[in-house]
């Protein structure tokens, strides 16, 4: 199962999105809006316009459209007179590839969200590697990628992945109940597993 974003909360609630979920998420604005407010908590259209480097209106629309879907609501707690603030209806969006095989668009739509996936890692990637003679030897240690060759069957690959992210969710549950460290910072961490080419047999 793939899952795209961990945030800050407790116990992260998990979507199993549809096909029209998954139509309307596939824009690269609305991937970054529910991302951000994912990680950064509710946040206004104006705060979130300044954080992506866009306009408040094109912010405006595209929450509208998220929000039509449930993919973010209103946080009406924190609203007051014409601000409206919005918030990331769930922790982690979840699916299965085959769940769009009958739809042609909905796959495609998957298909983007999972490329576009690969490009924020590239570029997350690339920042790191431009920037990483500044940060502690400790971070840079402990950032960084590694990868393992193994031959095994679909129900075995898909028994690994999902014991690796229950190990992920336990760390995420974990930190929220730890006293704060200072040296704690903001992590992505991508699970992936991708067949190996013929070429490379």
């Amino acid at each position: 199962m793939a899952h795209d974003g961990v945030t800050p909360r407790p116990v992260p609630r998990d979507v199993r999105i549809d096909k029209r979920q998954v139509r309307v998420l596939a824009h690269p604005l609305r991937m970054r809006l529910l991302g951000a407010l994912r990680v950064k908590g509710p946040a206004t259209a104006t705060t979130l316009a300044e954080l992506l480097d866009t306009n408040t209106g094109a912010t405006s629309y595209h929450l509208r459209q998220l929000a039509e879907v449930g993919l973010v609501t209103e946080a009406r707690d924190r609203g007051t007179g014409r601000q409206r603030w919005w918030q990331a209806a769930h922790d982690v969006t979840s699916w299965e590839p085959t769940d769009f095989d009958d739809d042609p668009d909905a796959r495609a739509a998957i298909e983007w969200i999972q490329g576009d996936q690969v490009r924020l890692l590239v570029e997350h990637a690339e920042r790191w590697f431009a920037t990483q003679h500044e940060a502690t030897p400790a971070w840079r240690d402990a950032f960084g990628m590694s990868d393992i060759f193994l031959t095994v069957p679909p129900a075995r690959l898909a028994a690994l992945t999902a014991e690796v992210w229950q190990l992920l969710e336990r760390y995420h549950r974990e930190a929220e109940h730890e006293p704060v460290d200072p040296q704690a910072r903001p992590v992505q961490v991508f699970l992936a597993a991708y067949p190996l080419l013929e070429r490379y047999r």
